[in-house]
């Protein structure tokens, strides 16, 4: 609430940075040291459009990391619905077969907000909804293999198809907009989670913000 006791409009917080450089790291820590009933989040790689209207081999071969491929103009309406206090139905998205599911996951409006992913920043309609712009920069050998883990760990990618797609795509998306987009941040975070005083900061800032008005 307000100081005049009327509803206060959320924060929103943009968390960018590229694959691998430890977004969600810095999510769930902000998330565990603050009000979790208070601070809800959304996941900007949960907007990729549908493509399963094509076949899988043609699936794989779309370049996920360029802008193109996320339906953010979805996700600028799911904001927009969020900051007028209303629910959103986000979507659920399939890495392993590139569709999005037929599932929704609730969110309500909360005080903060955070909204994330590698080119959350690199969009200027989302950048105008944002009150706080972080950006997450990790070294690319670091961020390369963090990416070759997960990938084959939990999206069943083999080695030679996640070196690939790193080369082809992942890479140059990264030099054309991921790396560019860092100079819209107010916030540059190096090393992701394991920078505990700039992670101090941005929690400290987001507390008073959730104090009574």
């Amino acid at each position: 609430m307000s100081a005049d006791g009327g509803t206060r409009r959320p924060v929103i917080v943009g968390v960018a940075g590229g694959s691998g450089s430890g977004k969600t790291t810095v999510v769930r820590e902000i998330l565990h040291r603050l009000r979790p009933d208070r601070v809800g989040v959304v996941h900007h790689d949960a907007y990729y459009r549908d493509f399963a209207h094509l076949p899988p081999d043609t699936r794989a071969t779309i370049n996920f990391d360029h802008p193109e491929s996320l339906e953010t103009e979805l996700l600028e309406s799911h904001l927009q619905a969020l900051l007028r206090g209303e629910s959103i139905e986000a979507p659920v998205y399939d890495f392993t077969t590139h569709t999005r599911s037929a599932e929704t996951i609730r969110v309500g409006p909360t005080d903060v907000i955070i909204v994330d992913g590698i080119l959350v920043l690199a969009e200027a309609r989302l950048r105008q909804l944002m009150d706080i712009r972080i950006f997450v920069d990790t070294d690319a050998d670091l961020r390369f293999v963090r990416r070759l883990s997960r990938d084959m760990g939990e999206r069943g990618r083999t080695l030679d198809s996640v070196i690939r797609q790193y080369l082809e795509s992942v890479r140059p998306m990264h030099l054309d907009f991921v790396e560019p987009s860092k100079r819209w941040a107010d916030v540059i975070i190096p090393e992701g989670g394991e920078n505990r005083v700039a992670i101090d900061m941005v929690v400290t800032k987001l507390a008073s913000v959730l104090q009574p008005g």
